[in-house]
């Protein structure tokens, strides 16, 4: 068998890396990579979003498209059993575990997820009408406010969007899409460059 381990460890290269997120649009509309995070899937029935709160500091969000952050850590409303966590990513190896624990005894499933997902900051005054150049979510501040996210498309591909701010989102995609949804923000923002 072959050995394959590093003489040396190697660095991590980040999917954004060389893919052009700068732009003279950035006063508009500015795209910012994220750093890796924990991310769990999290699934169940009724009991989950309380039980889930001795894990987290806070319980699960209940009501349609919320999310609720604390500690560093945020939780997103996918569905009537569905959640997205997300966590700094030295949580990795202990948040599912942690998550279990607060949830036995509770019908559940937890997905780690970390490695499918990578995100952008989308802001600037901007951002929004960038965003709505391929996702049909209405996304001014009084119909998508602060704390609102949703799982939602961007032209073809799938993406998770929390409004962090009156003029900023995070934008979660799959990895595999990340350069498709850095070309098409660059073009709906190109009209500002």
């Amino acid at each position: 068998m072959a050995d394959i381990a590093l003489k040396e460890p190697a660095l991590r290269r980040s999917v954004f890396d060389g893919l052009p997120l700068a732009s003279k649009a950035a006063a508009a509309c500015a795209l910012e990579p994220l750093p890796p995070a924990t991310r769990l899937a999290v699934r169940g029935r009724p009991g989950v979003a309380e039980a889930a709160a001795a894990a987290l500091g806070f319980p699960l969000p209940t009501g349609v498209c919320q999310s609720a952050e604390g500690g560093g850590r945020a939780a997103f409303w996918l569905g009537p059993d569905e959640w997205l966590v997300i966590a700094p990513e030295a949580e990795a190896a202990t948040l599912a575990p942690t998550l279990e624990q607060a949830l036995a005894g509770v019908p559940h499933a937890i997905v780690d997820v970390s490695h499918r997902n990578v995100a952008l900051t989308v802001s600037g005054p901007r951002a929004a009408y960038v965003l709505n150049h391929g996702c049909p979510r209405d996304l001014s501040l009084s119909a998508f406010p602060v704390g609102t996210v949703s799982r939602t498309i961007l032209g073809k591909v799938e993406v998770v969007l929390w409004r962090t701010g009156p003029e900023s989102f995070r934008l979660e995609c799959w990895r595999t899409f990340a350069e498709w949804v850095v070309g098409f923000l660059n073009e709906a923002r190109r009209e500002f460059e």
